[in-house]
């Protein structure tokens, strides 16, 4: 065998190794607990740079919440990395979850594909580190996890990870994405195809994706809302709407939406009965940050429509814990 050949075949060799192997250590069904529990963690706006001192923090956090928290999953509301070699940061990233051997997926922001790897390219390396649970690529970033019965493989609980997109097509429009129609309407099919199964009733169910949706701008004018957290900037969500929230509304399921992309806000409000939350910022002094960084956390329950959720930051701190739907509504005179 000649030289290039040979070098082929262990570089194909190796590939398959790590493919093999994230595939063998990934759990094939997420469940909820004995006790009826499942607790995820969200981390958002990592802005991972490879060999940056200043992403140092990111990773220390990550490992705190984790060792903290011990979540059934992880989920990554996008702009996980910052700056090339794309691959080398994303992996960085993901092993720290992957070290603790807990599940984990990614949706994206728009600041993931900006470093010479398309969103396509990233989702394939996502897969090759251990413990992802994304699934196999079929034309769509978005994806849901089913969660089964603690005592059963019946479903019981959904988590829909969407794809928010990155920025504004036209361009003359300005700002940020918005879902598509393809993109609604594949979230319509999923939720009545689950709802169909589970005897015409929604499953509890929780959306995360990076950028808010306008409706958090709409709840945050109003002055009937209890809010949560803090808001230490504007909400920067696309100009266009279309429809995803009143989708979910409509269709019953998803009690809560979480996102990230505005730094410094990390609060929850109710609005129209769903839940719309922001992660705490994840990441290290590689874009402007005012608050400490830190992550959500959302303990969902077996068999009912309500989960709590707080914000874990620095020295292990708790801060803003909340009930769905108690911690949002007025108390009666």
């Amino acid at each position: 065998m000649n030289r290039s050949l040979k070098a082929a075949w262990i570089a194909f060799s190796m590939l398959f190794v790590v493919a093999f192997n994230a595939s063998a250590q990934t759990p094939k069904t997420l469940k909820f607990t004995k006790e009826g529990k499942f607790k995820i963690v969200q981390f958002t706006d990592v802005h991972f740079k490879y060999k940056n001192p200043a992403s140092d923090i990111a990773l220390e956090r990550i490992n705190e919440v984790l060792e903290a928290e011990k979540p059934n999953l992880v989920i990554f509301t996008g702009d996980v990395i910052y700056a090339p070699p794309a691959d080398t940061a994303m992996r960085v990233v993901l092993q720290q979850v992957a070290n603790h051997k807990i599940p984990y997926v990614v949706t994206f922001g728009n600041h993931d594909d900006e470093h010479n790897m398309s969103r396509r390219q990233l989702y394939d390396v996502i897969r090759t580190v251990p413990y992802n649970l994304m699934p196999e690529y079929i034309d769509t970033f978005d994806f849901v996890l089913p969660l089964q019965a603690s005592d059963s493989k019946q479903d019981a609980a959904l988590l829909y990870c969407l794809d928010s997109n990155s920025y504004a097509q036209p361009k003359e429009i300005g700002g940020y994405g918005w879902f598509s129609f393809n993109q609604v309407n594949w979230y319509l099919n999923q939720s009545k195809q689950y709802t169909e199964k589970n005897n015409n009733t929604p499953l509890p169910a929780l959306a995360f994706f990076h950028i808010p949706v306008p409706e958090y701008n709409e709840a945050m004018t109003q002055d009937n809302v209890i809010m949560v957290g803090k808001k230490m900037e504007r909400e920067c969500s696309p100009k266009i709407n279309t429809g995803i929230f009143a989708a979910m509304r409509l269709s019953g399921d998803v009690m809560g939406i979480f996102v990230g992309h505005d730094h410094d806000n990390d609060y929850a409000v109710m609005w129209k009965d769903v839940l719309l939350a922001y992660g705490r910022y994840s990441g290290g002094n590689t874009v402007y940050n005012n608050i400490p960084n830190g992550a959500r956390v959302i303990e969902m329950y077996e068999g009912t429509r309500t989960f709590k959720s707080w914000i874990r930051q620095a020295n292990n701190e708790i801060v803003y814990p909340v009930t769905y739907p108690d911690s949002f509504r007025k108390k009666k005179d």
